[in-house]
């Protein structure tokens, strides 16, 4: 046996770019942090947690190895509505004298019968809205909505405002407001005063409500899980209510608040479109679900399938494949010539063209149902409140349910390619950030969750195992070979994989640090950017075309990346300006023609969304 110490170690850091020195030892995760709940245990940024399988407990002074721990990606959380408390409102609000402020007139005679109500008023809104009404009423400003009978046309025009709010993708529930009574009862000659104090605040609160929803969304989107990763916009509602007051068309007023961007407004177009589409219930061909055809089977369903290919298919197919269309007899013989027809319409749908007729071309042949679309275009509407207002001149969109990076000059798409993104066990995140770097030859810093949950088992049954496949093994600070360290015992290491030919990130990669690790780079697996789902990564993004998207982002040519790459030197090199990056989540998106796009769940992230909106809508119901 050969006289050497093995160094006891079980796992490794985060990531390491090339451009940043290998971790000190004293910045390490160790294996025995993470058994104990140390380093490794929850992280409110990034959600990564470790998870202990449960084995027969031995310990290390038994001589046995640690137990193999497993680090799990972040969660879906339950939904937690926003809370709400009373609003509060001064008793000296209903004899306030002289006002200062220019722009509001004094309110010494403004209703005093209702002012005096106001603080009974009972209403509850989230706190930036119970501030906001606070700062208004108790300021001694002029009542908006009511009068001494009844309520004005003002608020007419605000409850119709709200109303409309499906047409933006609201809920017009979360903002009603119950009409105050029309005349106080004998008995109680303060009654409607009363009702009308209420109703004032309670429209104002719903108003300001709407305000933030239509800015920010409803929802808070880190409450929905780990995979969110969003700093909530901040609205100003200080001057909203006052506009209001001063506005000559209240409604008009609302509808400005909302998002501007084209995109929104191709989302609100297609929204009202659907809305107003005729029922083709009975028009359209189906087709049965779990449909799997393959070349030379036979199947029923073929019928169907070319019936709704004459139907949807462009004029070119059909000219092209018009003799074979016409004579088709309605056999179920998968025959050769209709097979190439099938490949016809798949590639003219960016699908696979293999003839094979499965869930994906099934869905580009049927498409989704009306209500279906509805229900992606109100969650996409809500999801982008989350980003900003304007997504910039210049910026790289990924959109993972689309599998598709573009990017996006003067306003105008100029690359579009197909990307491949987390598995649904290793999730890409939701979040927005700025692209710095581009690497060429990298190295690959192996990632924690790698090395403990596909590595680990491996390297304790044979401790060769990096060695043989070319990493890079250090252990504070010095390389080490992967034989020489004791993988049943705890302490920490760093593993890379040098750049060449089979490094897991290829020839570059485009970096916009974060906190989850993800970028954008090269594969040498290049045969997954042919299949229709590309959920297939441990997280990153792989680039169908890195050459172009690099060049794209450094304001240069696929020539110059060339060479950067050709010198075989690992090299981090600063974008010459910054770039915004939206890692984003949308089954609904307008293309560069305006054209809204649906795309399968597949995550199930609408499915969160949708319930995190519920959840939001009953909490904002009138208690009884």
């Amino acid at each position: 046996m050969k006289n050497y110490t093995k160094i006891a170690a079980t796992t490794a850091l985060a990531a390491i770019t090339a451009f940043s020195a290998l971790p000190r030892a004293s910045e390490a995760a160790t294996l025995l942090d993470l058994l104990r709940g140390g380093p490794g245990k929850t992280s409110q940024k990034s959600g990564m947690s470790t998870i202990i399988e449960p084995q027969a407990r031995g310990g290390l002074e038994m001589g046995d190895p640690e137990p193999l721990p497993k680090v799990a990606g972040p969660r879906y959380y339950t939904y937690k509505a926003e809370a709400t408390r009373a609003i509060v409102l001064k008793a000296s609000a209903a004899l306030a004298g002289p006002n200062t402020d220019n722009a509001t007139p004094t309110v010494t005679t403004d209703l005093p019968q209702v002012r005096r109500f106001l603080g009974d008023a009972g209403v509850r809104a989230p706190d930036e809205v119970a501030k906001a009404v606070e700062a208004y009423y108790n300021d001694g400003k002029p009542l908006i909505w009511v009068n001494e009978t009844g309520i004005t046309e003002r608020a007419r025009q605000a409850v119709a405002g709200l109303a409309a709010a499906d047409t933006v993708g609201l809920t017009p529930e979360d903002y009603v407001v119950a009409l105050p009574v029309q005349a106080g009862e004998p008995s109680d000659p303060d009654r409607l005063a009363r009702d009308l104090a209420r109703f004032e605040v309670a429209l104002s609160a719903k108003l300001l409500t709407y305000a933030i929803d239509t800015a920010r969304g409803r929802i808070d989107p880190n409450g929905i899980s780990g995979y969110h990763d969003f700093k909530r916009k901040t609205v100003n509602l200080k001057p909203v209510l006052n506009m209001l007051r001063l506005s000559p068309d209240v409604a008009a007023y609302l509808r400005s608040r909302d998002p501007d961007n084209s995109q929104f407004q191709a989302m609100k177009a297609e929204l009202a479109r659907l809305r107003a589409a005729d029922s083709q219930a009975g028009a359209q061909i189906e087709i049965a679900p779990g449909t799997l055809l393959k070349p030379g089977q036979s199947n029923p369903e073929l019928a169907n399938i070319l019936a709704v290919i004459k139907a949807v298919g462009s004029e070119d197919l059909k000219t092209e494949h018009g003799a074979v269309l016409a004579t088709y007899a309605g056999t179920p013989d998968y025959a050769p010539e209709l097979v190439a027809v099938v490949e016809a319409f798949q590639k003219e749908k960016g699908l696979k063209p293999d003839g094979v007729v499965g869930r994906a071309t099934i869905r580009a042949l049927t498409g989704h149902s009306n209500a279906e679309k509805i229900d992606k275009l109100v969650i996409a509407m809500e999801e982008l409140r989350w980003l900003p207002d304007d997504l910039g001149a210049r910026y790289v969109f990924i959109n993972q349910p689309a599998y598709t990076a573009y990017y996006i000059n003067e306003g105008r798409e100029q690359v579009a390619m197909r990307v491949v993104v987390g598995s649904k066990s290793n999730q890409t995140y939701f979040f927005q950030d700025q692209i710095e770097t581009v690497e060429f030859n990298p190295y690959w810093g192996v990632p924690k969750s790698i090395i403990i949950n596909e590595m680990l088992p491996k390297l304790r049954r044979d401790p060769s195992y990096l060695d043989r496949l070319g990493y890079e093994v250090s252990h504070q600070g010095r390389k080490v070979s992967s034989t020489q360290i004791d993988w049943n015992t705890t302490h920490s290491v760093d593993v890379r994989q040098p750049p060449g030919g089979d490094n897991a990130l290829g020839e570059l990669k485009i970096l916009f640090p974060n906190s989850h690790a993800i970028y954008m780079h090269d594969t040498p697996s290049k045969s997954f950017f042919k299949r229709d789902m590309r959920a297939l990564s441990h997280g990153c993004v792989r680039l169908a075309e890195p050459r172009v998207m690099a060049a794209a982002v450094m304001g240069t040519t696929t020539s110059e990346i060339a060479k950067q790459i050709a010198s075989g030197q690992n090299r981090a090199v600063q974008v010459p300006q910054k770039v915004p990056v939206y890692v984003s989540y949308f089954t609904a998106w307008p293309n560069k023609n305006g054209t809204i796009e649906y795309f399968d769940d597949v995550y199930g992230r609408d499915d969160a969304t949708r319930k995190a909106i519920t959840i939001t809508s009953a909490a904002r119901a009138p208690r009884s």
